[in-house]
């Protein structure tokens, strides 16, 4: 080939290439912010049996809750509506880097699951509890059911399960799918004990109150609950989302939203034990 036909063959391919477009690695993925402003659409993941996070019409079909409403304030203030996935706690995060959603709530910010999602600032700072099933000693302490003998049910891929087994590494650990079985566990006495954050044991307790009894063993372990979102270089989806985390819980909107949801299940204020926050 001569240098004339090299030519002509480079300027034939580049030609080719401008009229096929860009390359598609050359084509910058949307941000979690423009996808949702272009749908207006905000899919949020829910759970089923988390009052008063999340709770489930049977008859309907129908959410509500605290997080629902604090996710059709989010949605509003982006000109979206919501649309929900049935997940898990542990599957939420999974569904978030598949992209099925474009938000989690109440998502504790452990270290391994800031390597692949991103946080907004906390929505709200949580006590953990212990729900004993009848006639079971409420323990003061955590020590008190660090024991092999002692049958404690948590729902598998939960924050519940690592306060467990951060705290009770000798008890005998039962894991469930769903903190609904966890709880069942309880009830029919194949576990002495379930770990749950407070806000969801004494809703728990008050729909079922032959249950057990609500213990708060020392030391009081806190942990913030956040906003989980995919990982995503454009910062203005975060930034979006902490200023509104942030604003709302200091001016007492969000714990409007959680007295709210308690009340539909018959709780009030001083229905909840003063070493719980939230």
């Amino acid at each position: 080939m001569n240098r004339r036909d090299a030519l002509t063959t480079v300027a034939f391919a580049g030609a080719a290439m401008a009229a096929a477009g860009p390359a598609k690695a050359d084509i910058a993925p949307s941000s979690t912010l423009d996808r949702i402003k272009k749908s207006g659409v905000l899919r949020i993941a829910v759970i089923a049996g988390q009052d008063p996070y999340f709770h489930k019409d049977l008859a309907t079909n129908q959410w509500s809750g605290a997080c629902i409403d604090m996710a059709n304030d989010i949605a509003g203030k982006l000109g979206a509506k919501v649309e929900t996935l049935e997940s898990t706690w542990g599957n939420q995060i999974l569904d978030l880097q598949a992209e099925k959603i474009d938000l989690a709530f109440a998502v504790n910010p452990t270290p391994e699951r800031a390597l692949v999602i991103d946080f907004s600032s906390p929505i709200l700072v949580h006590s953990f509890t212990v729900i004993t099933k009848k006639g079971f000693a409420k323990p003061q302490t955590w020590a008190e059911i660090n024991k092999p003998e002692v049958k404690i049910a948590v729902d598998i891929g939960s924050t519940h399960e690592t306060i467990a087994r951060r705290y009770c590494p000798k008890a005998t650990i039962l894991g469930f799918k769903e903190r609904n079985e966890a709880i069942l566990a309880v009830s029919t006495g194949r576990a002495d004990c379930n770990i749950s954050l407070a806000v969801l044991s004494v809703a728990t307790l008050k729909k079922n109150p032959t249950l057990g009894e609500l213990a708060v063993p020392r030391p009081l372990l806190t942990l913030p609950t956040n906003l989980g979102i995919r990982a995503d270089g454009d910062r203005r989806y975060k930034d979006f989302l902490s200023a509104w985390a942030d604003y709302n819980r200091a001016l007492g909107q969000t714990r409007e939203w959680m007295l709210k949801a308690f009340e539909t299940v018959g709780l009030n204020a001083e229905d909840i034990p003063p070493e719980i926050q939230f």
